[in-house]
């Protein structure tokens, strides 16, 4: 157990041959972490597919994180608080490999009392004893006693969108999808468009006021030539004119650029455009949220705002097809209310209720459904238990079904801009996918919600052929 103290050994205090120790095992957010804090770039160290390659065996030459280790040692308990670091000489005598358990033990071998130095034997040793690294270093040891209380150190995640990552390599791992970038008259939309072609995410046909789309692009640089560009007088005209050729089947999928989600929505929703279905259409955002295992989606935080059981039936249906384009086969949906027990004078825990029996019935289908549950209960497996909750949802939801768009809107702005989430977002239930991106987002954003219209259009049209 390790003490609520932690406490040097003076000079005097010391003797020749006193020795102290620790274990740790190396892991990948390790390696990660101290190439952050050293600058270490060098791919042979920091890259997950490199480390792990056969060829190279998952070893990598992490001598600086063993030296760090010493130097723990030598701070935290032989001499301990108030020791100076003055030298060190140190080999490497072999690599460590990811996941070794390194044992790293300090020995005094010399003291000098006129300037209270020491000099100790290092030594960090793997599982089978072998040295990995061996050598001297020198310190001068505290005079005075210390004893402090330990300090609890942060817990630290590394934001690397993982998650996001992994979509946008499958989605490029299908032909680019053909979208109708609506009115990209503004930085963010158009430069999002063009990256995502570069990335062969899409091909984008620009639709909207060619003037104010030509300013855009020699504002930033821009070659449009390999572009169509579709000439519109205004927004309103650039809705219609793309969800135009979606209905002909001219573009796979449509790109909100600088316009309101609304007036987009009114043209795709149109009785004469052809792209309304017997689905309702809804909005999901798929986030990468630092502190979750896998992706987390959430629905619906942007088309239906007071959605009735009907309406939530089809939401609940988009995302799970969703996931099942994104080869989660059977999704946990959480339907989220602020309590966990069914209660009359809470609609949304009957809303749960009646989707679950839904399920059970064959109205909706493709995974496992469960709810009422509030938050901590869909996403804590610690919650959960303490709760006495026994689901097979409960504390490892895929999906999120929010009571209504307010509810939705702030998870969706808590998890991204206290949890340090990224999402992307999509519209599913017309016949195309929308991909719908907030003036906001960055590019990975961008990317991502274009990879997941990629992932749509291929999965529908596998679906058609088998």
């Amino acid at each position: 157990m390790i003490s609520k103290f932690i406490e040097n050994r003076t000079f005097d205090e010391i003797q020749i041959g006193d020795s102290a120790s620790l274990e740790r095992r190396l892991t990948l957010e390790d390696i990660k972490l101290f190439a952050v804090m050293s600058g270490d770039t060098n791919p042979t160290h920091v890259d997950e597919d490199y480390i792990k390659s056969s060829r190279f065996h998952g070893v990598i030459a992490h001598g600086l994180w063993g030296s760090a280790l010493i130097s723990t040692v030598l701070g935290t308990q032989l001499p301990g608080p108030g020791t100076v670091y003055l030298n060190q000489s140190l080999s490497f005598r072999r690599p460590v490999a990811l996941g070794d358990l390194v044992r790293v033990s300090v020995t005094v071998k010399e003291k000098n009392s006129e300037n209270h130095r020491l000099l100790l034997d290092c030594l960090c040793a793997n599982e089978q004893g072998q040295a990995v690294i061996s050598g001297e270093a020198e310190v001068r040891a505290p005079t005075e006693k210390i004893r402090r209380p330990r300090s609890v150190l942060p817990e630290v995640r590394l934001a690397e969108r993982a998650h996001l990552h992994r979509l946008l390599e499958a989605a490029q791992h299908h032909p680019p999808v053909r979208t109708a970038v609506v009115h990209p008259t503004d930085n963010a939309s158009l430069t999002g468009a063009v990256a995502a072609a570069e990335q062969g995410l899409i091909v984008p046909v620009l639709v909207g006021p060619e003037h104010k789309i030509r300013t855009v692009a020699e504002a930033e640089n821009i070659d449009l030539s390999p572009y169509q560009l579709v000439a519109t007088e205004h927004s309103h005209a650039a809705a219609e004119q793309a969800v135009a050729l979606a209905g002909a089947g001219e573009v796979q999928a449509l790109m909100k650029g600088s316009l309101h989600t609304d007036e987009l929505i009114r043209a795709v929703l149109a009785k004469d455009a052809g792209l309304r279905t017997e689905r309702r259409l809804s909005h999901v955002f798929a986030f990468d949220v630092p502190t979750y295992a896998k992706p987390l989606f959430i629905t619906d935080a942007a088309i239906n705002v007071f959605p009735t059981l009907e309406h939530k039936r089809d939401i609940v249906q988009n995302a799970i097809d969703l996931a099942h384009a994104l080869g989660i086969d059977c999704p946990k949906v959480a339907v989220l209310s602020a309590v966990e027990t069914i209660t009359p004078i809470i609609p949304s825990t009957l809303d749960a209720a009646a989707l679950c029996k839904m399920a059970d019935r064959g109205q909706l289908s493709g995974a496992v459904i469960d709810g009422p549950l509030a938050f901590d209960n869909a996403v804590s497996p610690e919650a959960s238990r303490i709760k006495g909750i026994t689901s097979p949802v409960a504390g490892q939801a895929d999906i999120l079904v929010v009571p209504d768009l307010e509810a939705g809107n702030m998870l969706a702005k808590q998890l991204e801009y206290l949890g340090g989430a990224e999402g992307a977002g999509i519209a599913l239930g017309a016949r195309v996918p929308i991909i719908l991106t907030s003036r906001a987002d960055d590019t990975i954003s961008r990317l991502a919600s274009c990879a997941l219209a990629v992932m749509l259009v291929h999965h529908r049209q596998t679906a058609l052929l088998t």
